[in-house]
């Protein structure tokens, strides 16, 4: 099967993009804290902000994994890649026999 030309060039994209998500979370986060404290007048609501800003970013971050664990698991059923599937004992022991 013939590999897509520019697959590395993708790949490093979506590694980039989860650095630019995260940064962009956080900022937005801000901004509606500044946004929300310039509105009702109170210091804390900046901090709200800041809480949403960097939640949002840990959420993405959760996601990225998921997705990354989920590819690895895939892989991991190929036959090609059995020795170094680490599936914990019962998979040991299956090995073993």
């Amino acid at each position: 099967m013939k590999q897509p030309k520019y697959r590395k060039i993708i790949e490093g994209a979506e590694a980039l993009s989860l650095g630019i998500s995260i940064v962009v979370a956080i900022l937005i986060g801000v901004g509606l804290g500044l946004w929300m404290k310039s509105i009702f007048h109170q210091a804390w609501l900046l901090w709200l902000g800041v809480f949403w800003g960097v939640a949002a970013a840990i959420l993405n971050i959760y996601k990225a994994y998921q997705k990354q664990k989920k590819e690895l698991e895939e892989l991991a059923k190929d036959p090609r890649y059995k020795n170094y599937y680490d599936g914990g004992e019962d998979e040991l022991e299956e090995f073993e026999k």
